[in-house]
């Protein structure tokens, strides 16, 4: 799985800039960008200022809001100076996002207050994609990033997104920019950056499409795992979160959570729903650990942790987690996690937490 990284960055700022560059000497203040409201020249003036502002969210490592700063060009700057600064911001965010560490968090407002160094440089290498169209498409000038790392994108960062056959036509679309047969015009969007959720000594980290695309095939999802490396379960909850994605239906807050080691960044195994809640208001809750992370109460602290955040304790949600008869150890977690026997098949029992 390739990762986010300070280099897909710069790849995104060179082939952004590559085509800009061609036409530094048009009237940029006079010619509308696509379908914004700004001229080309305040928008690729906005571009730099939203690459600075990731950078400097990941190096001041703000927590609570926006670092109070912002860009500001010297008068007289021509469109190719415009262009460096791009350069300059681009790859200021790439250095950050190299430089940070991968537990570190900071503060975005969507839709859970925080994203991490990968999502950063996808907001910024978005940012850079669309504003691009948006000159280009003012200019008069052809402008495609590449269909794999649109996909990519998607699949981090607009996880609610039913994914398409033209990547790039895609992400347009959901953005705004453009139509799709079949769909609904985007009138107002924003990030999905993953969800993190503390438990105790453990921290359960949202599994986007892209991982789970990893995971389902064998890989390591992104995350540096115990020994014992991922239990075939995890892979299997995977596929299922992959099957939902395509399908359009996946819900990023009902889906799949690593449960990640504070202590050392590991992963230990994974937790997380069959899918949202049903007409009853029954969500299913499934989990399995790697052998090395067993005996040592974490699923426990994991399973306390998810069943108590919010969205799965409204409108009187019930949650479920169905354990075979023999499987004792699973029957004690829940059990330690409030949940209660509720119903009994043959060896399968099935036991509830209600709200």
């Amino acid at each position: 799985m390739r990762s986010m990284g300070g280099e897909r960055v710069e790849e995104a700022v060179a082939g952004a800039v590559a085509l800009l560059r061609t036409a530094t000497d048009r009237d940029w203040r006079a010619t509308r960008a696509g379908r914004l409201e700004w001229d080309c020249r305040y928008t690729a003036e906005h571009i730099a200022s939203d690459l600075i502002a990731y950078a400097g969210q990941l190096a001041g490592r703000a927590t609570e809001a926006y670092v109070p700063f912002e860009i500001t060009l010297d008068e007289g700057t021509g469109n190719e100076d415009v262009l460096q600064v791009i350069e300059t911001t681009g790859a200021l965010l790439a250095a950050a996002v190299r430089t940070t560490p991968p537990e570190v968090r900071a503060f975005h407002p969507y839709p859970f207050r925080s994203a991490d160094r990968e999502g950063f440089a996808a907001m910024g290498i978005t940012e850079v994609f669309l504003h691009t169209h948006d000159i280009a498409e003012g200019l008069g000038l052809a402008y495609a990033p590449p269909a794999e790392a649109c996909a990519d994108l998607l699949a981090r960062i607009f996880p609610h997104v039913q994914p398409g056959t033209d990547p790039w036509r895609t992400l347009l679309w959901a953005t705004g920019r453009g139509d799709l047969p079949g769909r609904a015009p985007v009138t107002e969007w924003r990030w999905r950056n993953n969800l993190v959720i503390p438990a105790g000594r453990l921290t359960l980290q949202g599994v986007t499409p892209a991982a789970a695309t990893d995971l389902a095939a064998g890989g390591d999802g992104g995350f540096t795992w115990v020994g014992s490396g991922p239990f075939q379960g995890t892979r299997d909850a995977a596929g299922m979160l992959l099957k939902a994605y395509e399908a359009g239906t996946h819900r990023p807050e009902w889906g799949v959570f690593v449960l990640v080691r504070k202590e050392d960044g590991r992963a230990v195994g994974a937790m997380g729903f069959h899918g949202p809640p049903d007409e009853d208001g029954r969500a299913e809750i499934g989990y399995d650990l790697a052998e090395d992370g067993r005996g040592r109460g974490y699923a426990t602290e994991a399973l306390r942790a998810l069943s108590a955040w919010p969205p799965a304790r409204q409108d009187g949600t019930t949650l479920l987690a169905k354990i075979d008869r023999t499987n004792i150890r699973s029957q004690a977690v829940v059990t330690r996690a409030g949940y209660r026997l509720a119903a009994e098949d043959g060896e399968l029992l099935t036991y509830e937490l209600r709200d």
